[in-house]
């Protein structure tokens, strides 16, 4: 059921069933005020999630709670450490606010990067709120349920040599090195993308981001697992994206093994949760 937005920019969907979807990377609004900083609105946009909530919109289905910000990633990323602090030491990557995209190239027009205090507001404007409706939900259910599954969904081109060498597998399991979920609950997720002929790798470039790492806490009840899929999965990549080409269409043909196989991910991680093993 839908709740009440704890912040204009959040979605909240509340369910019952031990299960909490988080979907970070979706969001396109930039605050007008932001929006003249930016090279372009493409730029700003061209590194989010495309379609990755269509992609899993059968979560309230499973009586998931359902958690989106709508503000872009360009903005502040929520799925950064509130600190600074890479999440990835000695390989590229972009920060809590980032100032170039996925492949290095610029996102603000120059002398408009936000400085120290412009980031300290925006993190507490959009990014404590956010993490603030992460513990509370986990909260709620954890008074509902033994233990629960935070699942955060993102998704990425296939191809970003800044990023990783040669093409990403379609998904790519991150449990922050096996400290954020139980081994087991990974090994079946992983299994189902075996099972369905997906390529995978379980803590490979991906290990999950602040959200997983920072809420994932197994011996209090609370598997986090990140699932980062190549884009590819779900659209048709182009070779080279550009303003006339990116993002791609959603394609509901191809995407639907694959939404298959998510949906049984997202069940498995109910019964792991309702599990008494």
């Amino acid at each position: 059921m839908s709740a009440p937005s704890p912040a204009p920019f959040i979605e909240l969907r509340r369910g019952a069933a031990p299960l909490l979807v988080s979907i970070p990377h979706t969001g396109t609004e930039i605050p007008e005020a932001l929006a003249g900083d930016f090279v372009s609105s493409w730029q700003a946009l061209r590194d989010a999630d495309w379609w990755i909530d269509r992609l899993y919109d059968f979560a309230p289905g499973l009586d998931a709670t359902v958690i989106r910000t709508r503000i872009s990633r360009s903005v502040i990323d929520v799925n950064r450490d509130p600190s600074g602090a890479s999440l990835y030491p000695g390989q590229a990557t972009t920060g809590l606010c980032p100032t170039t995209d996925f492949d290095g190239a610029p996102l603000y027009r120059d002398g408009r990067e936000p400085d120290e205090a412009e980031i300290a507001r925006r993190r507490q404007a959009y990014h404590d709120p956010y993490h603030d409706v992460i513990a509370g939900e986990i909260a709620r259910l954890r008074a509902l349920h033994g233990r629960v599954v935070l699942y955060d969904c993102h998704s990425i081109r296939s191809v970003i040599p800044r990023l990783f060498e040669g093409e990403l597998p379609v998904c790519n399991i991150g449990t922050d090195r096996g400290r954020a979920a139980d081994p087991r609950l990974a090994a079946r997720i992983a299994g189902r993308c075996a099972e369905a002929g997906f390529s995978h790798v379980s803590n490979g470039r991906f290990v999950g981001g602040w959200i997983t790492r920072h809420h994932g806490a197994p011996a209090e009840g609370v598997h986090a697992v990140q699932m980062e899929l190549a884009c590819r999965g779900y659209m048709e990549e182009p070779s080279a994206p550009s303003a006339a080409n990116w993002p791609a269409p959603y394609d509901p043909a191809r995407a639907a093994t694959l939404r298959s196989v998510l949906e049984q991910i997202l069940r498995d991680c109910v019964d792991f949760a309702n599990s008494k093993e």
